[in-house]
């Protein structure tokens, strides 16, 4: 296991996200040892307000140590406005490898649960089968983009390994627990030849599928025919998820009228 590279405080620990999909979330690591090329939103966010000042620094993760006791003060003041809290948007709440995040991670969704709020998780790590002792509201996720090792180890280097995420996942829904895949950022073909069907069947046992197309990509505005492309990527999911019975979500700015930026 993996130390972290030390500690910092905060004042504040919830916020409203602002994304299409989310409630509140919380963030209580700075940096990702994931180290995802696609590029990270998270790290050219924290880069451009100064936070972080290199990818290197990025990829040496600082845990917020009074993350427990900044919860202690905010959810009795925040508990009537939460409907759920995703763990996390700038960071991933069970990073691989990292004992101390992951413990950290559990206390904080025991706690919000304890106060009869839902949390939702995503992660590129592995999902801890202690969840299913959990809430039976909570949500739990993955990031999926492949299944081919190849590309993981090239996108996404720290991270789990597609298969033992995967397994990770089916475990908690195996115990009866809700659970969901993000396919996103989905890469366009110059990135990867990949049937997207074949990772669908893959993921075909969860509650809910969201999808969403690559963004603040060179190779993707290179890639010139990459509307029509997530058009007919994500009428596949659509179809595919109306099949199964299966909830998903395509993200805003997928779908574009062929004319449209």
């Amino acid at each position: 296991m993996k130390p972290v590279k030390g500690y910092i405080e905060r004042k504040s620990m919830l916020y409203v996200t602002g994304v299409e999909y989310g409630d509140y979330t919380m963030n209580h690591v700075l940096g990702c040892a994931h180290g995802c090329k696609y590029p990270c939103y998270a790290f050219l966010q924290k880069k451009r307000f100064g936070q972080i000042a290199s990818y290197e620094q990025w990829l040496k993760p600082y845990l917020v140590s009074n993350t427990l006791e900044i919860l202690d003060k905010e959810i009795p003041r925040l508990k009537a406005k939460v409907k759920s809290v995703q763990l996390c948007f700038t960071t991933d709440p069970f990073m691989y490898g990292y004992d101390e995040i992951e413990e950290m991670s559990l206390a904080a969704i025991r706690k919000l649960n304890d106060a009869g709020i839902k949390c939702t998780v995503l992660t590129k790590g592995l999902l801890p089968i202690v969840l299913a002792d959990y809430s039976k509201e909570n949500e739990y996720g993955i990031t999926l983009v492949s299944l081919d090792e190849g590309f993981r180890e090239r996108i996404e280097p720290g991270a789990a390994s597609y298969q033992a995420r995967l397994a990770a996942l089916k475990a908690l829904n195996d115990k009866g627990c809700k659970t969901w895949v993000s396919v996103e950022p989905y890469p366009t073909p110059n990135l990867i030849e990949q049937d997207l069907m074949e990772l669908l069947e893959a993921v075909a046992f969860t509650d809910r599928i969201i999808f969403g197309r690559t963004n603040y990509s060179k190779e993707i505005s290179a890639y010139t025919n990459h509307r029509a492309f997530y058009n007919e990527q994500a009428e596949k999911v659509i179809a595919f998820c109306k099949k199964r019975g299966i909830q998903f979500h395509i993200k805003n700015g997928t779908m574009v009228a062929i004319g449209e930026k």
